[in-house]
């Protein structure tokens, strides 16, 4: 992602930065907490990466595991429209939600190390920045930095977002365990506050999962990539341009089936880059 608009960016001229709108999902929430705390995405460099305690991936397929052990529970924890009793925001589709992340063992990896490294940037609820978490209790959205969402720092909302179950410990903000966005959406496009004249980018990484040979990551790919078409049809009804990027051939190929691989990182950057430059075209 970070890659892509770097890419981007160098490309066209446009500034990132000056977003109307910053949402962020899971490792979106990264990237969005950095544009909000000014940093260019043409700087290689990450500032902000899986290090020390929050580097899970210095053993192999750490979060493939943990996915396929959460679709063996039910693919329906972590695709929306897997089944339709999670599809509505209500009070039942939300306990069915609860109920399959309670039988999703609690992760034991702490987001200590990422916090610091978000608050370093020094990013702030600026009125555009919103970040997406799933209260772990209750199976409900909550949309950090939108008026009435919990208090929160920026990086505690980033350390939320991220924690991926079954993987990641839950994130405590007040009295209430928090995991991963993605839970609920992969891309949670529907908060775009988008219309006629709108232009809508929406980066989608997690689609490079739909290529590897896991039948259970498959599924999982193909029920993000039906939430995310469902979604961005809503903005497009209400005259937004909506454009959806996932890894090209040579974006997954450089990302491979780990998606927390470090030692992968400058090659994924470097095709982040040229697959943004491309969009110029």
């Amino acid at each position: 992602m970070w890659g892509y608009l770097g890419g981007a960016q160098d490309a066209t001229g446009e500034d990132f930065r000056r977003a109307k709108q910053l949402i962020g999902t899971s490792a979106g929430s990264i990237v969005a907490a950095r544009l909000a705390g000014g940093e260019d995405p043409r700087r290689g460099e990450e500032r902000v990466r899986w290090d020390g305690e929050a580097e899970p991936d210095q053993r192999p397929g750490t979060l493939r595991a943990a996915l396929e052990r959460a679709s063996r529970v039910s693919l329906g924890a972590f695709s929306p429209l897997a089944a339709p009793a999670l599809t509505a925001a209500s009070p039942g589709g939300a306990l069915a939600r609860a109920a399959l992340l309670a039988r999703v063992p609690s992760g034991r990896i702490e987001l200590h190390d990422l916090r610091s490294r978000v608050a370093a940037l020094g990013p702030s609820f600026d009125g555009r920045l919103r970040l997406v978490a799933v209260d772990r209790g209750s199976g409900r959205r909550v949309v950090f930095g939108d008026d009435g969402a919990p208090e929160a720092s920026v990086a505690d909302a980033v350390a939320a977002s991220c924690a991926v179950p079954g993987l990641f410990a839950p994130v405590t903000i007040g009295d209430r365990e928090y995991v991963d966005g993605g839970v609920w959406s992969p891309t949670n496009l529907d908060l775009a506050r988008a219309g006629r004249g709108d232009r809508v980018l929406c980066l989608v990484p997690t689609a490079a999962m739909g290529t590897g040979p896991s039948l259970a990551m498959r599924g999982l790919a193909t029920g993000w990539r039906l939430a995310t078409s469902v979604e961005a049809a809503a903005a497009r009804r209400r005259g937004a341009h909506v454009e959806i990027v996932a890894p090209d051939t040579g974006a997954a190929s450089a990302i491979g089936p780990d998606l927390m691989n470090p030692a992968r990182r400058e090659r994924v950057l470097a095709e982040g880059f040229r697959q943004g430059t491309a969009r110029a075209g």
